[in-house]
């Protein structure tokens, strides 16, 4: 079943402004990496509020994935919900270097970040017998060409939920837009062969994704991100484009 693209149905986030209340990702301020990018606090917080805490009761004691973990703050914040273990796959050495900064050390012995390919990091996790309550998909698919073949390896390790963030084309028929972007910059896509200066890419439009979740029998539940207060949505402008692409969010959970 598919309910509620992004703009209608579910809400699963608060829609009034948290006025002093302190946000998960408050302490990413502090990190150094952090300090040249714009307004990250306000960012991850409110994403905080929509991918992990609608899905604490579910995070919490369950073994966690993290596909594409950039500097692990995904596979912090699962920890920080009460995961009792989580497993990071991230393509790039220097970016996993980082994770040293981050401050709570019982809630960094609870994950493990391994280097390598995505799909290569998923076919020996599935090798090695590995299977996984909760899988976050997020920052990942508009980096990618075989969007299928990810969710195909998703779905052998047996996942009850699974959580998706990405950019979708705002398209109404289930399609891929190709581009291509510079492997230089560390929040794209890693080079698909050695010395390789642009990948090539695919978007998927939000039809796309869900018919990818009926061929898999997952059901696909999107969240409303316009349910939010309109004064509440400092740094969260990319889920509300109203022009080719738009981030969105949905669940996927197991039909089978």
């Amino acid at each position: 079943m598919v309910v509620a693209r992004s703009g209608k149905g579910v809400n699963n986030s608060p829609n009034k402004v948290r006025g002093n209340t302190l946000g998960f990702f408050d302490f990413i301020a502090d990190l150094p990496h952090y300090h040249d990018h714009s307004a990250p606090v306000p960012r991850m917080n409110r994403r905080f509020e929509v991918l992990i805490e609608p899905h604490k009761d579910e995070i919490n004691g369950a073994r966690v994935l993290d596909l594409a973990s950039h500097d692990g703050r995904w596979c912090y914040a699962f920890a920080g919900a009460g995961a009792a273990s989580v497993v990071g796959i991230e393509g790039r050495q220097e970016m996993v270097d980082k994770f040293v900064d981050y401050p709570d050390e019982d809630l960094k012995a609870k994950i493990e970040l391994r280097v390598g390919d995505l799909y290569d990091g998923m076919e020996a996790a599935i090798a090695n017998g590995e299977t996984y309550d909760v899988i976050g998909v997020f920052g990942i698919l508009y980096h990618l060409m075989d969007h299928f073949r990810l969710f195909q390896l998703v779905r052998r390790l047996k996942p009850k939920l699974v959580i998706v963030d990405s950019e979708f084309m705002l398209r109404p028929a289930p399609i891929m837009m190709l581009v291509t972007e510079r492997t230089s910059n560390v929040l794209n896509a890693i080079p698909q062969y050695e010395g390789q200066e642009r990948a090539i890419k695919a978007v998927p439009s939000f039809k796309a994704m869900e018919r990818m979740a009926e061929a898999l029998a997952f059901d696909c539940e999107w969240h409303d991100w316009d349910a939010r207060d309109k004064y509440d949505r400092r740094g969260v402008s990319d889920y509300y484009r109203e022009k080719d692409m738009r981030r969105g969010t949905c669940v996927l959970r197991p039909m089978f």
